[in-house]
């Protein structure tokens, strides 16, 4: 059976190789050989192409000049983005097993909102995108790649992170205490890994790399050129930044440390079930006022399967919305009758809710519609769902500090951790092979 695989993949290795060059001819009928692309790794039972690789760098080179930040060495950031392009298609074959897909209008309503909340409609968005010497189709298509990435990380890891009742208890209790809860805290993280099922000398090793970085930083080499060149993070491409988190929304061991200290404090090493941590408190500032939008909804999900297809499954549900607009059916009472999942007691009520807990294209849908408006059939990482939206609702979230909402800070902080672990153990068991710049 190995042998077999190893014999596929190379075949597959040596095909993906041969197929990158044609034949053209030039003036008079002179055949030259002209590169189109070359394969950079190969992955599983696909490929990273060197036009991906090159793409990415010209975009991170291109935000890096607009946030003055200082890039590693050609080599360094090529090494990050090859990581980076690697784990993308590790998730994104998970996301075809999985049957995880983004319409053309989800992905321009995603766009859209992107482009207003940078001020900008959809042409000025890619006005600037040509401006910046990046192609719109590729830049739209990577966007849609982000989108199925997301799901399939919420998909998979939801059932990999529980949170206790009494852990909610707990920090509730512990919030109505702190004096600290109007502070956000930005933090610039370096992971230095630890190699799979690691020894105590690759943990020492690893303990003396991160060392030798910290003092790098204490003698004032850049934190974000570092990051890009050092770090194991997923954030490693973004200079490290974690962003804005409260004290509650930050990793324990973290909060620990940058509680009461002054900003440009550097910390670590800190050791982790990942590796040695380095943190550093960029800034510090009050926290801002923040309104957030809860909605209340019910929906009716189908689920595909060898008996149901996808287009049985879209066109019942749309004899559903059809039978609701005009007047012959009860939305709760469909959802009694039909709907999966523990919803369908309650006649698909999902009470209130911000709409970020949801599967991204749930929200989505929601955000479209007016109050008792009913969505027409739609695919989530969980199936195909129809959405009546019947209340909306704006709240002070600094004020606001419920059991809902501590759960979801609780889930925040675990969700990087696991999410990391996770990655971890998908790239143990995939295949890859990163080919050598100028070998063909």
């Amino acid at each position: 059976m190995k042998r077999n695989l190893r014999y596929m993949k190379n075949s597959l290795k040596l095909l993906l190789l041969s197929s990158v060059f044609i034949l053209s001819s030039l003036g008079k009928c002179m055949a030259v050989e002209v590169e189109l692309d070359r394969v950079a790794a190969v992955v599983n039972s696909g490929v990273v192409l060197e036009s991906e690789v090159k793409d990415l760098i010209a975009s991170v080179t291109i935000q890096a000049k607009k946030n003055n930040q200082t890039l590693p060495s050609d080599r360094a950031l090529r090494v990050q983005v090859m990581e980076k392009l690697i784990n993308d298609a590790i998730i994104s074959q998970l996301g075809e097993r999985m049957g995880v897909q983004i319409s053309d209008a989800q992905l321009d309503e995603t766009i859209s909102n992107m482009a207003q909340e940078n001020k900008q409609s959809l042409e000025e968005l890619r006005q600037s995108l040509v401006a910046d010497g990046l192609d719109y189709e590729k830049y739209r298509e990577s966007i849609r790649n982000e989108l199925i990435s997301g799901e399939v990380r919420r998909a998979s890891l939801r059932r990999r992170i529980y949170i206790s009742p009494q852990e909610v208890a707990n920090l509730l209790s512990v919030m109505k205490e702190q004096t600290n809860a109007d502070i956000e805290y930005r933090l610039g993280h370096i992971l230095i890994e630890f190699p799979n099922n690691p020894k105590q000398v690759d943990i020492s090793a690893a303990k003396v790399r991160a060392e030798k970085v910290l003092e790098l930083l204490n003698n004032g080499s850049d934190f974000t050129n570092i990051a890009m060149t050092s770090s194991g993070g997923g954030n490693a491409l973004d200079g490290g930044d974690l962003g804005w988190k409260t004290i509650n929304e930050m990793p324990t061991l973290f909060s620990e440390i940058v509680d009461g200290q002054e900003k440009g404090s550097i910390f670590g090493p800190i050791r982790t079930g990942l590796g040695f941590s380095i943190v550093k408190l960029v800034d510090i500032r009050g926290r801002k006022t923040m309104e957030i939008e809860e909605v209340k909804a019910s929906h009716i999900l189908i689920k595909p399967s060898i008996i149901l297809s996808e287009a049985k499954a879209e066109a019942l549900l749309q004899g559903f919305v059809d039978k609701l607009n005009a007047g012959e059916a009860d939305f709760a009472e469909l959802a009694k009758e039909h709907s999966e999942g523990p919803t369908s007691v309650r006649g698909g009520d999902l009470g209130w809710s911000e709409p970020s807990k949801y599967d991204p294209a749930f929200a989505e849908a929601l955000a479209s519609l007016d109050i008792d408006e009913v969505h027409k059939p739609f695919r989530s990482s969980f199936g195909w769902h129809i959405a009546k939206l019947t209340g909306r609702r704006t709240l002070d979230a600094t004020e606001q500090m419920n059991e809902n909402r501590v759960y979801q800070l609780l889930y925040n902080r675990k969700f990087g951790m696991e999410g990391a672990r996770w990655i971890k153990e998908l790239r143990d068991e995939a295949y890859i092979e990163v080919l050598e710049i100028g070998k063909k």
